[in-house]
């Protein structure tokens, strides 16, 4: 951990396979950024899931949508590439483009299939109390008015920890869902890590915050790790203490992975 982080900082990892956790302000609200579109990202698949057994009025994967000028907002790399009132794509490709490149568009699209309000019911649903979705992104005057994303590393944790274990969604969306969030991206968790390990993870950075949330799926025993950071005097701190933190994290699950209950490191073909 790094005790020299000029900021605040919070931590929560959890064994999947144990369910050993570890917290570090677990309970701390912090501001989410685009960490908040693990959120969105779930309530889609609810929603699908929903559809698939027949209700009806619920957002689908492969709904299509036209793509509107007035609903481009900055920081959207794709999606202001994209020709107004000719492209169309799924809702499924909007939350590709909100978890790989971040689209704030495209989230703000899916927020708006979704409903934000259905966001917020999935969330209790699941038992979380400080984790909300209050605004879109880019909605600078609801964040004047203090109407910000927030959660804590335990509840982050606890929605990633619900949606692994099939609480949320069946296996088929839930892989789904795993597969969506795994798509290469620019963040903090991975930065250290071998590049051939499995990371379905969302940071979110805003001014003095820097956040990575998600599940690193190291053979035989995967795990959960939440790092929020707040208050940073330097934000490029923030983003090593996070990578730092997942090294750390990953080195004792890596280890754990490949050893037997009493240390010894076995050979794979030898297990």
């Amino acid at each position: 951990m790094n005790r020299h982080l000029d900021g605040v900082m919070g931590v929560a990892i959890r064994d999947l396979t144990t369910g050993e956790t570890f917290l570090l302000h677990g309970d701390e609200i912090f501001p989410q950024a685009s960490s908040i579109k693990i959120a969105v990202l779930a309530e889609l698949y609810d929603q699908e899931q929903r559809g698939r057994r027949g209700e009806r009025g619920v957002a689908r994967l492969g709904d299509l949508y036209t793509v509107r000028t007035e609903d481009m907002v900055p920081d959207s790399f794709i999606m202001l590439g994209l020709t107004p009132g000719v492209t169309r794509v799924t809702n499924r490709d909007l939350a590709t483009m909100m978890v790989a490149v971040s689209d704030n568009s495209a989230t703000n699209v899916l927020i708006d299939h979704v409903g934000m309000p259905n966001v917020e019911r999935m969330l209790v649903s699941v038992g979380l109390k400080n984790t909300h979705l209050q605004r879109q992104m880019m909605d600078i005057e609801a964040a004047r008015q203090g109407r910000e994303n927030l959660s804590t590393p335990r509840e982050m944790m606890t929605l990633l920890d619900a949606i692994y274990r099939n609480k949320l969604l069946d296996n088929d969306l839930t892989a789904d869902f795993f597969k969506v969030l795994s798509t290469p991206k620019e963040s903090s968790i991975p930065k250290l890590l071998p590049a051939d390990v499995v990371i379905a993870n969302k940071p979110g950075e805003l001014e003095a915050v820097r956040n990575d949330s998600g599940i690193v799926f190291v053979p035989n025993r995967p795990f959960i790790i939440c790092v929020m950071t707040t208050y940073l005097r330097d934000e490029r701190a923030g983003e090593h203490a996070i990578s730092d933190t997942a090294l750390a994290a990953y080195q004792y699950f890596d280890r754990l992975g490949r050893s037997s209950e009493y240390g010894r490191a076995v050979p794979a073909a030898a297990k």
